[in-house]
């Protein structure tokens, strides 16, 4: 695939968005905050729905600014709900030809972005273009090779298998986490600090959310029609029900690791 023609596996359907809209700079870009300064100016790229966004708005405070980029005008929309009250701006474009001159931010930051791009070096040279020398680059994505759960479900394991190939065949890479450092050094930078933080569901409301999340996400349409044409989808609603039955597990338990860069222009 060239640049552009990344199939988001996620799709922005409610359940899609609604998840990723209760996310927010404590649980997703802690590994950013003691790096960030009042009066930063910070390109959130990737922002989807806009609530870390409006989170690092409010660290910066009204002397700095904070501008949300994503390629979906429909998670822009949404993020623009609430703008008026938070102060971020919201732009819709690619991460790979980014509307802005040359070294206009002191931070660029993208959480869950990199794994869903076909090219994820020539998008982190484009940030690193708008970045002015010695600004920050602050990326996260999740590894899903690294996810494990309990107690053990074969359906469980089938779904990670399953989601990797439909995510592969969309042109993204699930387990990114671990190929940050990678990436961008080969894009120029200049690392500081990789570090891993994790995410875990082991109350019966945080399994209950987990799960169902992903029971209905792989029944949507833009996940199932995908698996199908890749003639992975037959055991989907099986896959769909393990997780319901593991999320009544009294002990159930879930985590997995995500890759954290913090790099200098």
């Amino acid at each position: 695939m060239t640049q552009g023609e990344e199939y988001y596996t996620h799709g922005h359907h409610p359940v899609v968005v609604d998840a990723h809209a209760r996310r927010g700079a404590g649980d997703s870009a802690e590994f950013l905050l003691a790096h960030l300064q009042p009066g930063s100016r910070l390109l959130d790229f990737g922002c989807g729905p806009g609530s870390i966004t409006a989170d690092l708005a409010e660290i910066v405070g009204s002397a700095g600014s904070v501008i949300g980029v994503d390629s979906s005008a429909e998670a822009i929309a949404i993020a623009r709900r609430d703008s008026a009250a938070t102060g971020a701006e919201y732009v819709a474009a690619s991460v790979y030809e980014l509307p802005f001159a040359e070294a206009e931010f002191d931070v660029a930051y993208g959480h869950q972005v990199l794994q869903h791009l076909a090219e994820p070096v020539p998008a982190l040279l484009e940030v690193r273009r708008v970045l002015r020398p010695g600004g920050l680059l602050a990326v996260r994505d999740a590894d899903y090779g690294s996810m494990t759960h309990y107690p053990h479900y074969p359906e469980l394991d089938r779904w990670r298998d399953l989601y990797t190939q439909v995510a592969r065949s969309n042109g993204g890479e699930p387990n990114a986490g671990r190929r940050l450092v990678h990436w961008a050094q080969q894009a120029g930078f200049t690392l500081v600090r990789a570090s891993a933080s994790s995410w875990h569901y082991t109350t019966p409301e945080e399994r209950a959310a987990w799960a169902e999340l992903w029971a209905g996400r792989i029944r949507l349409p833009r996940f199932a029609d995908r698996a199908a044409t890749l003639g992975l989808g037959a055991d989907i609603d099986t896959i769909a029900a393990a997780w319901r039955r593991w999320a009544n597990e009294p002990d159930g338990w879930f985590a997995f690791l995500h890759g954290e860069v913090i790099a200098k222009r």
